[in-house]
């Protein structure tokens, strides 16, 4: 069943872009770290609102944390992880389900001191397992365990998100 179609998901990302900007106002420079593939997805559409509809003198910079899979491997970022340092960083990934995803890419965040570090998510669903807070939310449902929300953003003739 599709719960979000394309025009929903582009007024999402507009509203969070908004969210995000306002809670970030006074900030010099934002980090949009997606997650592995369509959390990097998601953050590139989240930068390309934000570059839009931002009025203030903001850095914007992209970065990918992969893999982010505790059982294969470590977390690698994009960048020197001191660079960092005294930034404000918002984690990004298409559906935060458990929380597991979250947290364990945010692990090496833990060996610097970032100024804040957020979470911008598409949808949000409501079985953390895992002590991390969502603070942007494009959609949030609760389901069942046994669903799956599928999210369809990149390489796709139309973006669209649904729940199986």
């Amino acid at each position: 069943m599709k719960i979000l179609d394309e025009r929903q998901i582009k007024q999402k990302i507009k509203r969070l872009a908004i969210h995000i900007l306002e809670n970030n106002i006074d900030e010099k420079e934002i980090i949009l770290a997606g997650i592995n593939n369509n959390g990097v997805g998601f953050a590139k559409m989240l930068h390309r609102q934000l570059s839009r509809i931002s009025t203030i003198d903001i850095k914007l910079t992209r970065i990918r944390l992969s893999p982010a899979n505790p059982l294969e491997s470590e977390v690698v970022i994009e960048m020197p992880i001191k660079e960092l340092n005294n930034k404000t960083i918002i984690v990004v990934d298409d559906v935060a389900n458990t929380g597991r995803t979250i947290f364990y890419a945010i692990k090496p965040l833990l060996n610097i001191l970032p100024k804040k570090v957020e979470v911008a998510v598409l949808v949000d669903r409501k079985h953390k397992s895992f002590p991390i807070a969502v603070d942007y939310v494009g959609l949030s449902l609760a389901t069942t365990m046994k669903e799956d929300i599928d999210v369809q953003i990149m390489k796709v003739p139309e973006k669209a998100v649904y729940l199986n």
